[in-house]
């Protein structure tokens, strides 16, 4: 099976099944001289895992990540950080009805019919849970961005399930009020009305869709290349990896398509620092793929989650029988609220990526002293320090 890595120089390889033993991944890229820790990892698997309220999966994982490579001293070493998230509380016994009777709109049958076998407990590697791997990817490439010279930030919050939409909201907005609610609408009001919504569908057995608005700030012009390895094809192939993601865009986005060229068209002025500026930013950040400078933002819309209790038919290919089936696992009535910190880490991965291949980050050091080999992070010998070393070491003496 291939199509478990992203990135080119900032490379994330993933691995795992929703109830195999554990989730992982290698992530290789990160220069050295990063400070990281397992908690900065941590919190942001903390805000992506299950059971955070009445309105997700009840399915109870710690999600607590262990770092095993690429570390020294609590500093990235430069070379490939692995990381492991175990597998606490998967009960595949509730899928046994499946295996040969595919769930309506899963990938069961699809799997099957590519590999002639497939792990079937929880859905398996097409599980949403594999975007576990991907939070703890983007947490570290968001410590790289916060370490540098940039000032890159980036958010997210839900701003539609079903017909209940948000009004627009600033960044600081988003900074300010997303996470105050179980939503993560960063409009109060308007997230109470999502949640009452969530929990109807949820009560009658069935589920909704919805979209996570984001935006980046800071992100320098010049990063992007045309064509394959434009900015929104590489955003556009991460984006559309995420389970149940039916739509993205960027900028005006579809309505472009009610738009007059005269009026998308964006005039050129002069900024503060005597540079050519777009007028208006309807443009999303990128113009030719390549990022001007401007706050990159976006939409992207999830379908309603396929897993509901209420009843549904399948085919069962083993016994030649139409069935009559009911999927009584832990699932979520609405997935963008989950999915807000999967957004924000693809997001993270992607500007960081561009950033080292544009050269705007030494991809070996974050320091960018390339030859200089006495740094503040480098390990000290413990042979000299007689309290601590292990064999000693003679000092020769010239004289």
């Amino acid at each position: 099976m291939n199509g478990n890595s992203f990135g080119r120089l900032f490379q994330v390889t993933t691995y795992g099944e929703s109830h195999g033993e554990a989730m992982g991944c290698t992530v290789s890229g990160v220069p050295a001289g990063v400070e990281l820790d397992e908690d900065d990892i941590q919190h942001d698997l903390d805000r992506r895992k299950p059971g955070q309220s009445m309105i997700t999966t009840s399915r109870d994982e710690p999600d607590a990540v262990t770092i095993n490579s690429g570390l020294q001293d609590g500093y990235t070493t430069g070379t490939p950080i692995g990381m492991v998230i175990q597998n606490k509380d998967s009960r595949s016994g509730k899928y046994e009805p499946f295996v040969t009777a595919p769930r309506p709109s899963h990938g069961d049958f699809t799997y099957s019919a590519k590999f002639g076998t497939r792990n079937w407990g929880g859905g398996g590697r097409s599980s949403a849970r594999e975007t576990v791997n991907w939070v703890a990817a983007g947490a570290i490439a968001k410590q790289v961005l916060d370490q540098s010279e940039y000032d890159v930030q980036i958010k997210a919050h839900v701003n539609q399930i079903g017909e209940i939409e948000a009004p627009d909201v600033t960044f600081e907005e988003m900074l300010e009020h997303s996470e105050e609610n179980d939503i993560r609408c960063a409009h109060p009001e308007t997230a109470e009305e999502m949640r009452d919504l969530a929990e109807q569908y949820q009560q009658e057995g069935d589920s909704i869709g919805g979209s996570v608005y984001f935006e980046c700030q800071g992100v320098p012009r010049g990063l992007g290349a045309p064509r394959f390895d434009s900015i929104p094809s590489r955003l556009g192939q991460l984006i559309y990896s995420i389970p149940a993601v039916n739509d993205f865009e960027y900028g005006v986005g579809r309505d472009a398509r009610t738009m007059a060229g005269s009026e998308y068209n964006e005039d050129w002025e002069f900024d503060e620092n005597g540079d050519p500026t777009p007028v208006g930013n309807d443009h999303g950040g990128i113009q030719g793929g390549i990022t001007t400078g401007d706050p990159i933002y976006g939409e992207i819309t999830w379908h309603p989650p396929v897993s509901i209790p209420k009843k549904q038919e399948t085919a069962d290919w083993e016994t030649g029988e139409r069935k009559e089936i009911q999927v009584v696992g832990r699932h979520d009535p609405v997935l963008p609220p989950r999915a807000v910190p999967v957004v924000e880490g693809l997001l993270y991965c992607t500007v960081l990526d561009f950033m080292l291949l544009g050269g705007r980050i030494n991809p070996d050091r974050l320091d960018g002293r390339p030859g200089e080999y006495d740094t503040d992070y480098h390990p000290s010998s413990p042979v000299n320090d007689p309290d601590d070393a292990a064999t000693q070491a003679e000092t020769i003496d010239d004289e």
